[in-house]
């Protein structure tokens, strides 16, 4: 009994701190770059302009106590709006930020429908005995087919457009994740976006900090290693290419990686009023 139990044990921690690997679907790799159709994701940036706050820390928080019913009702409408497109039509730049803010949307609409909760991990409606979270629930249904957010993560952004700096745009609502950005994703805007997001992650805590001259960084690292060169010496080339010149002047010093970190607690918004 006690052998099941720490067999037990050991397949839950393992699930939660393992990060699914990619796994492509090829029905969304068809795309039209010849199409001029654009998508409007003006919505979104209203309701992230409106609740999401950058604070003195570096940290964007997102307001969700207060959140009234009328954009919920919004958000709602965005992300059927979303739902409703031919996406397999768009081009590959309005596809790939189409699906950033489907994922960065449905996700804040998982966690008010939920809310309060102090992490997103309590948000347990995944199948599986050995599931947590929300990740693996079908939640969405575009051009007949449903998906999960690891499906548009795992199954579509990762292995169709093989940019690392998807880690930075993605945001699982959390205190140790990137930034969920103060607006929505556009075609025109994603390079400049995705930079800006890798820059403000790697010079921050979150991304990568040192301790008496011992390297700390997130988890997201650990996780994804395969999408940063797949060793630990990648990873820190990888830190060197976004890291401001305090940092990489620390980052040039070391050799290896002490330690990983991930803070899971709710990236909620506080202020006197709530």
């Amino acid at each position: 009994m006690k052998y099941f139990l720490i067999l037990f044990l050991s397949l839950l921690l393992t699930n939660v701190s393992a990060a699914p690997s990619k796994d492509l679907w090829p029905f969304w790799q068809v795309h039209n770059n010849a199409s001029t159709k654009v998508i409007d994701h003006r919505a979104w940036t209203s309701l992230l302009q409106r609740y999401d706050h950058a604070t003195k820390q570096g940290i964007n928080l997102f307001a969700y106590q207060q959140v009234n019913v009328a954009d919920k009702k919004k958000l709602k409408v965005y992300l059927n709006y979303l739902q409703s497109l031919k996406i397999t039509t768009y081009s590959a730049a309005q596809q790939e930020a189409y699906w950033i803010n489907l994922y960065n949307a449905e996700t804040v609409n998982i966690v008010l429908q939920h809310y309060p909760v102090n992490s997103i991990l309590a948000i347990n409606i995944s199948p599986g005995w050995f599931s947590r979270g929300p990740w693996d629930t079908k939640l969405l249904t575009i051009e007949g087919k449903q998906l999960s957010l690891n499906d548009i993560e795992h199954r579509i952004l990762r292995p169709i457009w093989q940019d690392n700096r998807l880690h930075y745009a993605l945001n699982c609502a959390s205190l140790g994740c990137p930034n969920l950005q103060r607006e929505a994703f556009t075609a025109t805007q994603l390079n400049t976006m995705l930079n800006e997001a890798a820059i403000t992650f790697v010079n921050s805590s979150r991304g990568a900090r040192f301790v008496d001259n011992k390297l700390i960084i997130s988890k997201i690292y650990q996780w994804y290693q395969v999408d940063f060169g797949d060793s630990e010496n990648s990873v820190i080339q990888h830190l060197l290419k976004y890291a401001k010149p305090g940092l990489a002047k620390k980052l040039r010093a070391v050799n290896s990686i002490s330690a990983y970190e991930y803070n899971w607690q709710l990236n909620v918004y506080q202020d006197s009023k709530s």
